[in-house]
């Protein structure tokens, strides 16, 4: 099964589109990649890209992909495609694909995108992909939508919101451990957890939960996709 993640973002088609194709802009605000570069070549057609993330402070892993955008379709719409591939045993990620839609509003951008990959490992990375990469990439890809949102309405750069995500996360954190230490925490436990899970993230934190991640109905991958190349 295939990821869906979409949003709504109140901005100008122009500056969504810059600050998810251009390769600089998009790595900061996307959690998946910590580097992505373009390779030379290309000239007007596919462009081919390096991108790595860094799983740990001293691992890192590495992919190869290559992307193609319509910027001029006759709904008014643009799309962008993409195939990606990493040689590296140590990703779960053997290859995949998948594509970027920017569907103009009356107020901004229905922004959305579907993707999909072929695990490692056999019978194993199948079974901790269903349990745990698939979930976790759902997140992370909903949660960087939305880092994106903030930073095209409301001028909020992603490192602005990361940090206050994390501000959040650790006062949620420090809520729960100072209840499960203090006197009477068979009872106020369960309260302060339900707290720190409960209680709306903060509208200047980035949030997966703001995002749809169902299809609201059967959707197709664009063609564009079938004219690239594996990488």
């Amino acid at each position: 099964m295939g990821l869906y993640i979409e949003t709504r973002i109140r901005a100008d088609l122009e500056t969504l589109w810059e600050r998810t194709q251009d390769p600089g802009h998009h790595q900061r605000w996307d959690l998946r990649f910590t580097e992505i570069a373009l390779l030379p070549g290309g000239g007007d057609g596919p462009r081919r890209f390096r991108c790595a993330t860094r799983v740990l402070p001293f691992l890192v892993v590495a992919g190869a992909g290559v992307s193609a955008g319509e910027r001029h379709r006759a709904g008014g719409d643009r799309v962008s495609a993409l195939r990606f591939a990493s040689p590296r045993p140590l990703l779960l990620l053997a290859e995949g694909s998948g594509h970027w839609r920017y569907v103009p509003t009356a107020d901004g951008v229905r922004f959305l995108t579907g993707y999909d990959y072929r695990p490692r490992w056999g019978r194993p990375g199948r079974v901790a992909d269903r349990l745990l990469f698939r979930p976790l990439m759902s997140w992370a890809t909903a949660w960087s939508f939305d880092r994106l949102r903030l930073w095209c309405e409301r001028g909020i750069t992603p490192e602005r919101s990361r940090d206050r995500w994390l501000l959040e996360v650790a006062a949620r954190a420090l809520l729960v451990a100072l209840c499960a230490a203090g006197p009477g925490a068979a009872a106020t436990l369960p309260l302060a957890c339900a707290a720190a899970l409960l209680v709306p993230p903060s509208s200047r934190a980035p949030a997966a939960r703001r995002c749809l991640r169902v299809p609201p109905a059967r959707t197709r991958e664009p063609r564009l996709l079938d004219t690239l190349e594996q990488p």
